[in-house]
């Protein structure tokens, strides 16, 4: 068993994301999942999406959950999940370094790819600029 992935994002990003690092990775040894959410909504049944999601998922090790925005509504809505149940842990903030540093590390535990999550984000993370001028 392992700990399964779901991300919820604002739109297609979230399945995006999963398809760049799959095509980068040539796959993936955790159960992963994203969710869209629109700006025309029901957070109820977004938030319904989302339990069913965790439970189809979680193959008893947990749920590590990544978010695009901290504060928006996809953020908003999973952190209740996190809230109701044991074994899911959260980190808003996704992007593509994140993602490929969680995927590299599949028999990890939640608590070790939550902090495989905070540091792909922050150290994928550079200012780029010319040499000339």
């Amino acid at each position: 068993m392992s700990v399964a992935l779901l991300v919820v994002t604002h739109g297609k990003v979230g399945q995006a994301l999963l398809d760049a690092a799959d095509a980068m990775l040539a796959g993936t040894a955790l159960n992963v999942c994203a969710v869209a959410v629109s700006n025309q909504c029901d957070p109820d049944e977004v938030a319904q999406h989302i339990g069913a999601s965790i439970t189809r998922i979680n193959q008893g090790d947990g749920v590590l959950v990544l978010t695009d925005i901290y504060g928006a509504t996809p953020s908003n809505i999973a952190m209740k999940h996190q809230a109701d149940a044991a074994g899911i842990m959260m980190v808003a903030g996704v992007n593509l370094p994140m993602l490929i540093r969680v995927l590299n590390y599949p028999d990890l535990s939640i608590e070790q790819l939550l902090e495989k999550a905070l540091s792909g984000g922050r150290d994928g993370i550079f200012r780029c600029q010319s040499d000339a001028g």
